[in-house]
């Protein structure tokens, strides 16, 4: 029986850093196409409101071009419509060239819509939504605080929000409306026609050619993957559409399996191209980069715990008495070893990027060479941030702490 090939864990992480833009030293200026270039060979950034110190989707662009400013993220989406925002696994800015592929996901969030109300009744914000369309058509672009005013408010999820909100998400969600900017970190919807450029919103595909680009596209920026991993990296199709693509592509030879070193030693089983195999493994810099929660590298959480031996659990919503590190700690990434965690805030109004607490992974030794390294990462993220000095306090190196404490 021939033996599938085999990656060991040094090359299988650094061909997943090198697919995701965190393998070469950062260059290029951060705006304009070089920015759209960042993007588009991610795929997308998740949005995310919090701001500890700068939003998540900044800080996924900033650790891979430490020159890029919020500002322009917002001119490629709101101005140059290079963008357009909508859902992957959860609210991501995508290229623009990708939106012929959300119809499909606005159809089956359409077709999963009128199940619900097949089982459950009509909801009674259906009958607003040609209200709301009305509104944005006649008015101009709002967001939902500006619509159903006198209605009820809920703090359930989309379905049980008042009537008006759920409409303009349903319309959102279907393609009948469009973010058109965001104001702080609000929504603004204006109807699709106004946001989407005409010859985007012509563009045609069938289902068969959404699936192969979803699986192919998601392929290319993981490196290797599992079907389900490539049915959730956009999140726009099944698991069963991607293993059926799987079973072509390998049948078809377009595919080869594979093997992957993982870190506790085990291996696990992939699907890459040929050609992955031929090429020479990336080099990975040696920088160290402060990492978002959220970065793409890091939000499939097993498949990054199965690379690096790195397990992260975001505490946000975890009673502050039970966390085992910090309401938002960010990940720190060396080469290619994730190295500790974090805790850090921009008090904007003292000027200052205040350190309280660091936590070096196990066997990491924070030496005075380290110490530089964090620094200099430090600076570029207080730059962001737009605050003028950091500070460490009096205890924030603390020991590694043990799984289950």
């Amino acid at each position: 029986m021939t033996r599938s090939p085999f990656l060991d864990n040094a090359r299988a992480r650094a061909l997943f850093l090198d697919r995701h833009g965190l393998a070469e030293t950062p260059s290029g200026t951060g705006r304009g196409e070089d920015l759209r270039g960042v993007l588009q060979d991610l795929g997308f950034v998740q949005l995310d409101s919090i701001n500890t110190v700068a939003r998540a989707h900044h800080m996924i662009l900033h650790a891979r071009r430490p020159s890029y400013r919020p500002a322009a993220l917002h001119r490629l989406h709101d101005t140059d419509r290079a963008l357009f925002e909508h859902w992957t696994h959860d609210a991501s800015m995508i290229d623009m060239a990708h939106f012929p592929h959300w119809r499909l996901k606005f159809a089956r969030h359409q077709a999963t819509a009128e199940r619900r109300w097949q089982h459950k009744g009509r909801p009674d914000w259906l009958t607003k939504m040609d209200e709301v369309l009305r509104r944005i058509a006649d008015d101009g672009p709002c967001g939902s605080g500006d619509v159903g005013a006198t209605e009820a408010r809920s703090s359930g999820g989309w379905w049980d929000w008042h009537p008006s909100k759920a409409a303009m998400e349903h319309l959102w969600r279907t393609g009948a409306l469009s973010v058109t900017r965001r104001d702080g970190f609000r929504k603004i919807y204006d109807v699709t026609e106004n946001v989407i450029p005409q010859a985007t919103r012509a563009a045609s595909v069938d289902t068969e050619t959404t699936v192969d680009w979803a699986c192919g596209s998601a392929l290319d920026r993981l490196g290797f993957a599992t079907s389900g991993e490539l049915a959730a990296f956009w999140a726009l199709i099944t698991p069963d559409e991607a293993k059926r693509w799987v079973a072509d592509g390998l049948a078809g030879g377009t595919l080869t399996e594979a093997e992957i070193g993982l870190a506790d030693g085990a291996r696990r089983r992939v699907v890459l191209r040929p050609e992955t195999l031929d090429r020479p493994t990336p080099r990975v810099t040696p920088r160290l980069r402060i990492l978002s929660p959220f970065d793409p590298a890091l939000r499939d959480r097993a498949r990054a715990e199965r690379l690096f031996g790195f397990h992260y659990r975001i505490e946000v919503f975890v009673p502050e008495a039970q966390r085992r590190y910090g309401y938002y700690v960010f990940p720190i990434l060396e080469g290619d070893r994730l190295i500790g965690r974090i805790d850090m805030k921009a008090e904007r109004g003292a000027d200052v990027l205040a350190v309280r607490a660091l936590w070096p992974e196990a066997g990491v030794r924070w030496g005075a060479g380290r110490q530089a390294r964090l620094e200099a990462a430090l600076a570029r993220s207080a730059r962001l941030a737009a605050v003028g000095t950091v500070n460490f306090a009096a205890d924030w190196l603390r020991a590694t702490q043990p799984p289950g404490t």
